[in-house]
């Protein structure tokens, strides 16, 4: 829960510098000097690709959060089987154990978004936040039954 907290009050710290830049693009533009109106104009940008991603990561953080109470459901997340460090930190050879076993796992049944949320997962623990979220990514677009390439 402390997650979502921290993350519903920095988009919201995100959203309010996003109005007080689009403010002060509407400021600039109503100089009437032409370099200060351009300033203005593409101060609309950062709020647009900034509301664009904070859109895009909320849809996946709440796909991935649906997948995995469904899996929780069903009795299917991903059992906790990594050794780790006197740190607490996760064993890499133990981390590569468990991914070749879920890659293995998918590679066996590549249409089961089941198998690509494990993945993800293993990719995560593999300390791979590319792969894993591309893999997270192709779990939910499976769950929701659109087509996914290769």
């Amino acid at each position: 829960m402390g997650g979502k907290i921290t993350y519903f009050f920095l988009a919201t710290v995100l959203v309010l510098v996003f109005a007080v830049v689009a403010m002060e693009g509407v400021l600039l533009l109503l100089t009437g000097e032409p370099a200060a109106m351009g300033m203005g104009a593409v101060a609309f940008l950062l709020p647009g690709v900034g509301g664009w991603f904070l859109w895009k990561n909320t849809r996946f953080a709440r796909g991935a959060q649906r997948l995995a109470q469904e899996l929780e459901a069903e009795g299917g997340l991903p059992v906790d089987e990594l050794k780790r460090t006197a740190g607490g930190r996760i064993d890499r050879d133990s981390a590569d154990e468990v991914f070749a076993k879920r890659r293995a796992e998918t590679e066996e049944s590549p249409e089961d978004w089941r198998c690509w949320f494990r993945l993800a997962v293993a990719y995560h623990d593999a300390r791979d936040t590319p792969r894993a979220r591309k893999a997270m990514q192709r779990a939910i677009a499976l769950h929701a039954g659109r087509t996914v390439s290769a």
